[in-house]
């Protein structure tokens, strides 16, 4: 967040801004009462003005009339008229004159300091022609009362001061009338400006106010609505974030905050209705890809008495080597310390020098970073959840914490699906051993066609037409459904099923109703479990259906040719096929492998899919591998 995004500075703006109006508005208002003090002063001085041209014409009338006749009072009022008089008329000079220099001298106000003047212009004419008075005034004075210091001509002075004192009155109040307009305006301008700082004070506190509303106020009134949506279950709402001070941010959290708790309850539903591991995990990468950087996810498992860990399912959003049933060992650094600390271990940059298996296998793929997560401990089994992604640091100290308070609930998520696939498997292999024991020689035949169908299957994986259909979740199904192909021979009597010599045509034709039979089992089981929302047998339906078609369309129930031909189906029937022709029966020898194969690719194209004969062949090592381990004997 930009610092001027933030609400303290918001708040701290406002109260500066107010606060500083508050200055400006109180320094003004001290600038105001100055110039008030001022303007009373000038008042002051300009009624002096008059009061002095009064008192003179006052005096010299009264003069007249009691003017001297003899040496002694004359000499009286040497001292006591024209000392007076020459007192006034030096006051009268000295205001004029500051009132021209625009400095008004501490002895004229009495303040601590001259007072500094100015005037508009109707007050600096006045003024001017007041003082152009005064000093004609003055210069008439001077030659009426003469040059004799001495003995000036007191009487020749009052007279003049008589006939010419109204000018100086006069003068004294235009000049008066002229500050009191000129301090008028002023104190309106002042009061005009007063309103206009008062005005600017109400309508920055209404923008303040109005602002505080839209950006806080209203802000926190949408979140505590959404809040309360939140505490009433509804997790899937979002708070709009109209602003990026603190609030947006409170907002932004919180709506992660419920993104989180919404992809964390559908993450537990969604695992609870996952049929298998493999969705499981894909589910899990699906709902923590919007926490944090995944792509690979896989499931590490070690079970009792086991000497390795072993990886069980693995599910990856870009190209990876790594495979199922891959081992490592039980002293692997990442695997054996997320184990025994029983907590979440981070790597967020592997290096081939930490002597782990794991990490050389993940650094080969290109993933950088990986969490290794401990399980719940169920059934004895130790199972470790590990996640890589190829970003360096990818996992922070809160996608720990966030992946720890979810140990129990994976786990127990886990356990459950992996105790569905238990029963799965329980299923499969108990309805396998109804084939079995009403034919016990089938017993090897179906370990040895279920892995050579999944041998094929890996094998097909690796052309281009069927890399998007073979994964490892295909190879599993086939090698766990593959062996109840025959289940469907528990509807046949055991006068057919377990004649040693030729059938007759209905004896055949009674046979080929086995594929069916099965089939119409397994549906039902298919449509139990579809019934809760699940799905199981869609495989195996399909092999036990249809392993007996032909790629050209000779084969039976259906007479399906080519790729209307379930894949699962057109493997398990060239797997069943070699592991008949390279078996002993009580009705023949056991073929060469050599023999059998060459039997097979002669019927390419009739019989079998080329592709599969092409996969089986090609994987031959493997085959034999199974064949030797397996042989019947």
């Amino acid at each position: 967040m930009k610092w001027y995004h933030s609400l303290k500075t918001h708040i701290a703006a406002a109260l500066v801004l107010q606060l500083v109006l508050v200055i400006l508005m109180a320094i003004f208002s001290m600038y105001e009462l100055n110039l008030r003090k001022h303007d009373y002063a000038v008042l002051n001085l300009a009624g002096q003005l008059r009061v002095i041209s009064q008192h003179l014409v006052s005096q010299s009338q009264n003069y007249k009339i009691a003017a001297p006749r003899d040496y002694e009072s004359y000499k009286r009022d040497l001292k006591i008229y024209h000392k007076n008089i020459q007192k006034q008329l030096k006051n009268y000079a000295t205001i004029i004159s500051d009132f021209q220099q625009r400095k008004l001298s501490v002895e004229l106000t009495g303040q601590s300091e001259p007072i500094y003047c100015n005037w508009d212009e109707r007050s600096l004419n006045q003024l001017n022609k007041t003082a152009d008075e005064w000093r004609a005034f003055a210069d008439g004075f001077k030659d009426a009362i003469g040059d004799n210091e001495k003995e000036p001509r007191l009487e020749y002075a009052a007279n003049f001061i008589v006939e010419n004192g109204d000018v100086l009155i006069q003068g004294a109040d235009r000049l008066a009338q002229e500050f009191q307009t000129m301090m008028e305006i002023k104190l309106n301008n002042i009061n005009r400006i007063n309103v206009v700082l008062i005005v600017i004070f109400i309508v920055i506190n209404i923008s303040i106010i109005f602002l505080f509303f839209k950006k806080v106020f209203k802000p926190l009134d949408e979140t505590r609505k959404i809040f309360k949506k939140v505490a009433n279950g509804n997790l899937n709402c979002q708070v709009e974030i109209i602003s990026k001070n603190e609030i947006g941010l409170l907002s932004q959290s919180f709506n992660v905050l419920t993104q989180r708790l919404y992809s964390l309850l559908r993450l537990t539903e969604r695992i609870h209705q996952a049929e298998s591991l493999d969705e499981s995990l894909k589910i899990f990468h699906q709902e923590f890809k919007c926490f944090f950087s995944i792509n690979l996810v896989c499931m590490i498992r070690k079970s009792p008495n086991a000497y390795q860990f072993t990886l069980e399912r693995i599910y990856s959003d870009v190209a990876c080597d790594l495979h199922e049933n891959d081992k490592f060992s039980l002293e692997d650094p990442i695997l054996h310390q997320a184990l025994t600390r029983h907590h979440p271990l981070t790597i967020n940059q592997l290096q081939n020098k930490n002597n782990s298996e794991l990490s050389n296998a993940l650094l080969a793929n290109k993933f950088v970073s990986v969490l290794s997560l401990p399980m719940e401990s169920m059934n004895n089994d130790d199972i470790i959840l590990v996640i890589a992604a190829q970003k360096k640091d990818a996992y922070l100290s809160e996608h720990i914490d966030l992946l720890e308070n979810l140990t129990t609930q994976l786990s127990h998520s886990l356990y459950k699906t992996i105790g569905m696939e238990g029963l799965v498997i329980s299923t499969i292999d108990g309805l396998a051993k109804l084939a079995e024991s009403r034919d016990p020689e089938t017993g090897d035949h179906l370990i040895r066609m279920s892995l050579y169908s999944a041998i094929i299957a890996e094998e097909l994986s690796k052309k281009v037409g069927y890399k998007d259909i073979i994964n490892a979740a295909y190879v599993r199904d086939i090698l766990r459904f593959s062996p109840m192909h025959d289940i469907g021979k528990v509807g046949i009597e055991d006068r057919i099923l377990l004649k040693p010599g030729k059938l007759t045509t209905e004896e055949r034709t009674e046979m080929e109703r086995h594929p069916v039979i099965g089939a119409k089992v397994l549906k039902r089981c298919e449509q139990q479990m579809n019934e809760i929302g699940r799905s199981i047998f869609k495989m195996g339906i399909e092999i036990t259906e249809y392993h007996h078609e032909k790629y050209d369309g000779s084969g039976y129930p259906e007479k399906l040719k080519a790729d209307e031909i379930p894949l699962s189906a057109r493997i398990v029937a060239a797997a069943d096929v070699f592991d008949a022709l390279t078996s002993k029966r009580p009705y023949k020898d056991a073929w060469p492998v050599e023999k059998a194969m060459a039997v097979m690719k002669e019927d390419a194209g009739k019989h079998f899919d080329p592709q599969v004969i092409a996969a089986l062949e090609n994987a031959m090592p493997k085959v034999m591998n199974v064949y030797n381990e397996h042989k019947h004997i």
